[in-house]
């Protein structure tokens, strides 16, 4: 499944950026990309991380940052972000998760991420992490 609303603009000031969306749980990604482009993002979800280092969004320079599930059904999102890391992909990752751990975390944040989120949290603390992604990657 993959849901995109984007534009083919060039990526210019003012112009909204992409987000990235990975996540199995389709409840999750609809959720997730309704509060993004209420927030006037734009959206490109995938329900695993093969589809998404498959696609081109993968290698998008106009993407702001990865929404990425750390418990995917397929490869884990930590292995994802490993991946993005030999491409030499500089996108900043956020990372969430409904299994949090400390040992999760450890490697959550030694794969590289700007944020960790856990799971539930809110379209405010989604946002600001967000933010944070644009300020490490901008």
């Amino acid at each position: 499944m993959q849901e995109t609303a984007r534009t083919d603009e060039p990526h210019s000031p003012g112009v909204r950026r992409v987000v990235a969306i990975v996540d199995d749980d389709p409840s999750v990604l609809k959720g997730l990309t309704r509060v993004l482009v209420a927030c006037d993002f734009i959206t490109d979800a995938f329900n695993s991380g093969e589809a998404f280092l498959a696609s081109a969004t993968a290698n998008d320079s106009d993407i702001a940052c990865i929404v990425l599930d750390i418990n995917l059904g397929g490869m884990s999102g930590i292995e994802v972000r490993r991946r993005l890391a030999t491409r030499n992909c500089q996108i900043p990752v956020i990372f969430m998760t409904a299994l949090d751990t400390d040992a999760v975390r450890r490697e959550a944040l030694d794969a590289g991420c700007v944020d960790y989120l856990r799971k539930p949290f809110s379209g405010h603390e989604l946002i600001d992490s967000i933010q944070k992604a644009l300020s490490f990657g901008g």
